[in-house]
């Protein structure tokens, strides 16, 4: 049920975005399982790239998927706010280039909320609503940015608990200075010891 739920709700953003269907089109007929602990559900593409909940169970042998993704639950709420360093979390098997289609997929395909929010609001008005929640969320990401500047700032210069990157960098290149000098007075005094 979870499957044909998701498969309508992919299907819809896959319609807004028109383009995304030809690219899926060329993997016609073949299937892909997503298993997010504790489900796994499977989708399969159709001829004209839209999606189609697949009846195959995770612990039935004869079950075959083209491709597979193992996701950690503790990935998702990452892989929702599009950071791209969760792809690396995501376990994945099967045909190589069906899964570099989905993985581009997921990092290009848009929902445009104002559209399925104008059913209800009207149109000028779900524009404002988004428009408002992403300059809300632009607002608390530069607040986030500009606190944890601060804090960095505060921790380097007021009260220095954390070096800065060129006093780091000049420490060590100060380090490997006084190495090489020593290394050439050993030297320096060796050969005038065996001189004598």
């Amino acid at each position: 049920m979870f499957a044909q739920l998701s498969a309508t709700a992919l299907n819809h953003v896959l319609a807004q975005n028109s383009w995304a269907h030809s690219r899926l089109a060329k993997f016609a007929a073949k299937t892909v399982r997503f298993n997010i602990a504790p489900f796994s559900f499977a989708y399969l593409i159709l001829s004209d790239g839209s999606l189609q909940a697949a009846d195959l169970q995770a612990n039935d042998s004869k079950a075959h998927s083209d491709a597979e993704l193992t996701i950690a639950p503790t990935v998702l709420p990452r892989l929702l706010a599009k950071d791209q360093l969760a792809h690396a979390q995501i376990v994945s098997t099967g045909d190589a280039s069906l899964l570099a289609e989905i993985f581009y997929l997921w990092r290009n395909l848009h929902w445009d909320a104002a559209q399925d929010l104008s059913f209800f609001t009207g149109d000028i008005a779900a524009e404002r609503v988004v428009q408002t929640l992403q300059n809300s969320h632009t607002q608390l990401k530069d607040a986030a940015l500009n606190f944890a500047q601060a804090t960095a700032e505060y921790w380097t210069e007021e009260r220095p608990m954390l070096a800065q990157p060129n006093k780091i960098t000049a420490f060590a290149a100060g380090v490997d200075t006084l190495r090489d000098d020593l290394a050439r007075l050993a030297a320096r005094v060796q050969r005038l010891t065996t001189q004598k």
